[in-house]
């Protein structure tokens, strides 16, 4: 059970509904994690800037790029919820997800999302220059922001022990006890 409970919408202020619309106009849908981050529209605001860098990484990283880096930070932080979220995302896409075959470019993401859980003061340099083979300085810049959000979604997930969102449970094999 989460320790902070998700946004009673009848009950709570103008800014948080005002919030809550926003994102259900922009992304469709309201996860729980979403729910729950509410209680500060700020902190919404910027865990919401994934969605930003995701754009910004776009020309460089394709969205199956994207969400096999999110997906090896996410299992290297046993995130369940966020694994779930990017295995539903490839469902979505039509691909399998346990008969992907990374390309090399993407190997260096896994890589590199594994390795900043491990420890992030001390990347392998074999990765880094894999990296900088690849992207320029800007796209650098952001994909490591972009990872830290991650990170920082993954964290906030475990810490608060957020509710297991219904609609990930086929993509995770969990249950909500």
């Amino acid at each position: 059970m989460s320790h902070i409970p998700q946004i009673d919408y009848d009950a709570a202020s103008d800014a948080i509904r005002a919030a809550h619309d926003e994102e259900v106009r922009l992304r469709g849908r309201m996860t729980n994690m979403k729910r729950t981050l509410l209680h500060s529209p700020t902190a919404h605001r910027i865990y919401a800037e994934w969605f930003t860098l995701r754009d910004e990484l776009r020309p460089a990283l394709d969205d199956r790029a994207a969400w096999l880096l999110c997906h090896a930070i996410s299992e290297a932080m046993h995130s369940r919820i966020a694994m779930g979220f990017f295995r539903r995302a490839f469902a979505n896409a039509g691909i399998d997800f346990n008969s992907i075959m990374p390309s090399e470019d993407e190997e260096c993401l896994i890589a590199f999302g594994r390795a900043i859980v491990a420890d992030s003061n001390n990347v392998p340099a074999e990765i880094w220059d894999g990296l900088k083979g690849r992207y320029d300085n800007t796209t650098l810049v952001n994909l490591v922001a972009f990872a830290g959000i991650m990170v920082a979604t993954a964290l906030f997930n475990n810490v608060v022990e957020v509710d297991f969102d219904p609609e990930l449970l086929p993509y995770t094999g969990a249950s909500t006890a």
